[in-house]
């Protein structure tokens, strides 16, 4: 087993990679990085390929004598990059990996930015038969295209696919960064641009939270995955006939809910908490699938995500760095 990782030197990719090579179901399988900015380190079972996976010939190379390949690499809101990365580079790793004698399958790591999360109101929970709905920009555009071209590659040419849809994906103290009111936020809404500067420096400096309501006034739903659970949902994918061809939705067993997330962090912290208005809507991703075909089932709850994130403590060659705009 040779499983080429796009991505590798990710969130997502550095975690699987250690997993994989810890588990002895794998313990003879070989990695292959495929890297374009940054590296990883060269052991006896990981090796390097250097370049843009929207250059063919890098591609090739990269996928000779692949049998596996889990592709992680994408872009955020970089219009100049995101077609390349997301299209072309994706397309250049079909097209090669279809006519390889030695490929065997092809797992997709999707966004729940493919069906619009809460930019858009969903009446029910959001199965893998939800329609694509792309908002605004053109990450999330890129993520419908990921999934589309991958699915029709398998109905085109019978290519053994699987499309693993995660939503927000966190890891270390990640989601203590969601909600801080400072410089340091990770992600989005910007919270210190939705208040007061004054009272924006007074939240990131006693430790406020923002208590996020939908547009109908209550506490946003919104789903999260911490990268553990995502990687253990890869490995049971690796050669799972169940999961040929199937869109799996990878997800907390519950959405974070702002509301319990103040209460508990008031309770167990002592952390106040400021009521932020939005017109995004709550959602619900629903993982049913992924725990019938894949026997598999996320460990972190809510409890768990935000003590696992209040509790790490970075070491000094662990700096926080965030990589990509959006």
């Amino acid at each position: 087993m040779l499983i080429l990782v796009t991505g590798a030197t990710g969130k997502v990719g550095q975690c699987f990679i250690a997993g994989l090579l810890d588990d002895p179901r794998f313990s003879k399988a070989r990695i292959r990085a495929l890297c374009h900015n940054r590296v990883c380190r060269e052991t006896d079972r990981i090796e390097v390929i250097r370049g843009s996976i929207a250059d063919r010939e890098t591609v090739a190379k990269a996928l000779a004598g692949v049998t596996h390949v889990v592709h992680l690499a994408t872009c955020k809101e970089t219009p100049a990059d995101v077609m390349d990365v997301t299209v072309k580079g994706l397309f250049w790793l079909l097209e090669d990996f279809r006519t390889s004698p030695t490929a065997r399958q092809f797992i997709l790591i999707g966004g729940d930015a493919a069906i619009g999360h809460f930019y858009y109101r969903h009446e029910a929970p959001m199965t893998e038969a939800t329609p694509h709905r792309a908002y605004p920009g053109c990450y999330a555009l890129s993520k419908v295209l990921e999934e589309v071209m991958l699915e029709q590659f398998g109905m085109q040419y019978g290519l053994n696919g699987c499309c693993l849809r995660a939503p927000w994906i966190m890891e270390k103290d990640d989601f203590r960064f969601t909600l801080s009111f400072g410089n340091d936020v990770f992600g989005g809404p910007d919270w210190k641009t939705l208040v007061p500067q004054a009272d924006a420096e007074r939240y990131a400096n006693d430790g406020t939270v923002p208590l996020l309501r939908d547009a109908d006034g209550r506490p946003l739903k919104r789903n999260f995955v911490h990268v553990e659970d995502l990687v253990s949902a890869i490995l049971s994918a690796i050669d799972n006939r169940r999961a040929k061809g199937q869109l799996f939705n990878i997800c907390m067993d519950r959405p974070v809910d702002y509301g319990e997330v103040a209460a508990y962090l008031a309770r167990t912290r002592g952390l106040r908490s400021i009521d932020i208005a939005s017109q995004f809507h709550s959602n619900w991703m629903d993982n049913s699938k992924a725990k019938y075909l894949l026997n598999w089932s996320p460990v972190y709850d809510l409890k768990m995500l935000i003590d696992s994130a209040w509790g790490y403590e970075r070491s000094e060659e662990d700096p926080r760095i965030v990589w990509y705009p959006g």
